[in-house]
């Protein structure tokens, strides 16, 4: 079984309304065993354009990185960011080499 990870970039407009949607966040992320590998450390864009933060989430698999972000909880959490922050977000299948 491959790892599957969710990668993110954002720029936060409200920091203060931000920590709302992580506090929603972290019940669907305990419920799919999401393990943050990324949040939002110092960075330097060295090629092409970004965001001003970084996240990047390990799932146990590809279909539980898609089952989280679809599920309600998550969904409701995506709300309470949507407003306050711009970003792009990919679900990826890891490498198992």
């Amino acid at each position: 079984m491959t790892k599957a990870y969710w990668v993110a970039h954002v720029d936060v407009r409200d920091p203060q309304a931000y920590e709302k949607y992580r506090d929603a966040n972290a019940a669907p992320f305990a419920k799919y065993g999401a393990k943050f590998i990324v949040r939002g450390g110092a960075q330097d864009q060295m090629e092409g354009s970004s965001k001003s933060r970084t996240v990047v989430i390990e799932f146990k698999d590809y279909e539980t990185a898609k089952a989280c972000y679809e599920s309600p909880e998550y969904q409701a959490a995506k709300a309470l960011r949507d407003p306050v922050s711009s970003g792009d977000l990919v679900i990826v299948q890891g490498y198992d080499g």
